[in-house]
């Protein structure tokens, strides 16, 4: 039963999560300092060093579930003692190292080791199963995901709007996808491919982390199943001139900080989530395909980015399935085994619906 909720991390979308599950759970927010929002929040919210294990203990073994909102390389510690604590744990991590390192602790785990419960991983992993289930044989499944300014300018056509720090991750380290029916590594920012969404053009192209476990599970049963990013055309040239031209990929903190000075954060973005599966059904070739585009909403009387309420509201719905017996209390979870019925019959998933 989950009555008590951590949430470690206040950004945005950590503190979009927090107001989420207030209205369901007793959640308590954590950041190393005070946030800074011009609303009063509607859950305690403590300070603290996320680094400091014994304090993590002692917060974590006194609530029935922690949410991580940190940036990856902090996860490793917080599901650790999460697994030791018998705490459910849920994440937002794309990195694929940390979560190979929670599946291995889920083996032992009493409780939930949920990762990549965000947009991608996450809900788009869901969907693209979900597109899939109906066939007889799947030929492929493919999904894109977009987070983008609404209004790009400069030739990069690009502004943050989650952590740069996952973002350089995501383009730096390479990525898996399943082609000929093979599963195989292949290099971020490669693969380009352009794509015209309602008359607007967009190129995609391969970056880490996107397909979360879905290899392995499609692995024998699919011929292609791959994740790319999408962005405004231009930007996966000029990326990799950054990346590998310059060299910048040994200087993980140099990039990021260029990035963040070039293109600083915007209020007004958009979130695109596109999927297509492809099989046969009673001997005749099918083709399934999902489309949405995501604006800023108002939640709490609060207005809320699109990729802060998108990714809150994907983590948040998996939490009320674990809690409401959707999805098992128990063990490592895959997003592309959830059902997005399910997940879009909560209170919050509900939001994708609108």
């Amino acid at each position: 039963m989950i009555k008590k909720v951590l949430t470690l991390g206040l950004g945005k979308v950590g503190t979009l999560v927090g107001v989420l599950l207030s209205e369901q759970f007793e959640v308590t927010g954590m950041d190393k300092q005070q946030p800074h929002y011009p609303y009063t929040l509607p859950f305690k919210v403590i300070t603290g060093d996320v680094t400091d294990a014994e304090l993590m203990r002692k917060l974590i073994a006194d609530h029935d579930a922690v949410v991580s909102a940190l940036p990856y390389f902090l996860n490793k510690t917080i599901a650790l003692i999460a697994q030791q604590t018998g705490s459910h744990y849920f994440d937002l991590t794309e990195d694929v190292e940390t979560t190979a390192y929670i599946r291995e602790l889920s083996k032992d785990a009493t409780a939930v080791m949920a990762p990549q419960c965000g947009l991608a991983p996450g809900i788009i992993g869901v969907i693209g199963a979900h597109l899939s289930k109906d066939f007889e044989k799947i030929r492929s499944i493919e999904m894109r995901v977009g987070a983008l300014p609404k209004y790009p300018n400069g030739e990069m056509a690009y502004s943050f709007t989650w952590s740069a720090a996952g973002v350089v991750n995501e383009y730096i380290n390479d990525a898996e996808a399943i082609h000929n029916a093979e599963r195989k590594r292949v290099i971020s920012l490669q693969g380009k491919e352009a794509i015209n969404i309602e008359g607007a053009a967009y190129e995609a192209f391969y970056t880490s982390g996107g397909l979360g476990t879905m290899c392995e599970t499609y692995e024998g049963r699919v011929d292609k199943l791959d994740y790319k990013t999408i962005r405004y055309p231009g930007h996966c040239d000029l990326m990799n001139f950054l990346i590998h031209e310059l060299h910048l990929k040994n200087d993980k903190q140099q990039l990021e900080e260029l990035l963040k000075n070039a293109k600083p954060e915007v209020e007004e973005d958009v979130v695109l989530i596109y999927a297509v599966a492809e099989g046969w059904k009673d001997g005749q070739m099918k083709r399934n395909e999902f489309y949405k585009a995501c604006a800023p909403i108002v939640i709490a009387g609060q207005r809320w980015r699109a990729i802060s309420w998108t990714t809150a509201a994907s983590l948040v719905a998996v939490i009320e399935m674990v809690a409401n017996g959707s999805i098992p209390a128990k063990g490592f979870i895959k997003q592309e085994e959830i059902s997005l019925e399910s997940l879009l019959d909560t209170r919050t998933g509900s939001l994708f619906k609108s």
